[in-house]
């Protein structure tokens, strides 16, 4: 059974799910994932190419102290398949090394990062990459099928009882029937006190998003808006609907348990998003989406679809390196560019629609 280690945030478990699509075709196996945090279980519930997940619960917790990353030792023992390290953080590189001189894992058994020739540009063409190599001890080198599904985008998927529970949550809110527009205006690292940090590079102007929403709901008053984030964002959830000052704006912050925002982003009309986790997970159901970069480049993080739904990235470099350079006349506009193209949807795609049917476009600021 191939292994993938990757100690990264939420976006960065959605963008190893190309990886692990490979490595299942390649060696005939789902993988098996080591992680850490909450929400690499949740969020890859039934992937197809995921026979199991150990997480830690502490990234950066030392080895000496850790009984977790000892029990990881102890599993790593017992590996026998190759081993792919998608991890890039130093910091955690030196912690997996150490494990796996303890196991016993020598270089013949696993792949670094660091092993590519020439990285691509985008992270999920340098993870395939990877999972292309053999680990030297695996002599025979196994290829997918000559009629393998070739996966360039993320996929995560959504199932039936996911489904029920988010309708029933529609109906619980008074909005089933409607078509619903997300929006996740913050980040982690862009909230002080929960309120926006002006100078981080990911936080646009409250000013910005009120604009944005009443164009919204003047362009579709049909619809209804959900601000997605955390408990630590609701303050600044409810200062953006009280600037914005028109009704259908409805904030489930705690609501929204990974699987159920993953099957709301599914059926959603369209969403947009800063720079962050939740923007990967819904171009990775196809949801229709609009991203604004600051310092981070589309063209290493660019989100991709795996139903050819649209996507369009504004700004981050050489553009500029942050969100508040965005005009909110030009998000808005790229907002209309991708409803129109988002018809109103209430049955979920087809999850038969495979390869990437390329409609992202970037538009300049």
């Amino acid at each position: 059974m191939p292994v993938v280690i990757r100690f990264g945030r939420l976006g960065d478990i959605v963008l190893q799910t190309p990886l692990l699509h490979l490595l299942h075709q390649r060696f005939g196996q789902p993988c098996r994932l080591i992680t850490a945090g909450t929400w690499a279980r949740p969020l890859l519930s039934g992937h197809p190419d995921v026979d199991s997940i150990l997480q830690l619960r502490q990234r950066h917790a030392p080895l000496c102290l850790s009984p977790e990353r000892w029990r990881l030792v102890a599993e790593l023992r017992r590996c026998r398949g190759p081993i792919y390290v998608s991890e890039n953080s130093e910091r955690q590189l030196a912690k997996i090394r150490r494990m796996f001189a303890l196991a016993g894992i020598g270089r013949v058994q696993c792949l670094f990062l660091s092993d590519l020739a020439v990285p691509a540009d985008h992270w999920v063409d340098r993870l395939l990459q990877l999972g292309e190599m053999t680990p030297e001890g695996f002599s025979a080198e196994r290829r997918p099928p000559a009629d393998a599904e070739r996966r360039r985008a993320p996929r995560l998927f959504v199932d039936a009882a996911d489904r029920r529970e988010r309708d029933t949550w529609l109906c619980q809110h008074g909005i089933d029937g409607h078509p619903i527009v997300l929006i996740q205006p913050g980040n982690k690292r862009a909230l002080k006190w929960g309120r926006l940090r002006n100078g981080d590079a990911k936080a646009w102007p409250l000013a910005h998003w009120a604009q944005l929403l009443r164009a919204i709901r003047g362009k579709r008053p049909d619809a209804r808006v959900v601000l997605c984030g955390s408990r630590a964002e609701t303050s600044l959830l409810r200062d953006i609907r009280v600037a914005a000052g028109v009704d259908g704006i409805i904030i489930p912050t705690g609501d929204l348990p990974l699987r159920r925002l993953l099957a709301l982003m599914e059926t959603a009309h369209s969403m947009v998003s800063v720079d962050t986790g939740p923007a990967h997970m819904a171009a990775a159901v196809g949801c229709p989406l609009v991203v604004l970069y600051g310092s981070e480049s589309p063209r290493v993080w660019g989100r991709r679809s795996p139903t050819g739904s649209p996507i369009v990235e504004l700004g981050g470099p050489p553009e500029h390196d942050r969100v508040a350079a965005l005009a909110s006349d030009r998000v808005i506009a790229a907002w209309s560019d991708v409803s129109t193209g988002a018809l109103r949807r209430h049955e979920p795609r087809s999850a038969s629609v495979t390869g990437i049917r390329s409609s992202r476009r970037r538009v300049m600021s």
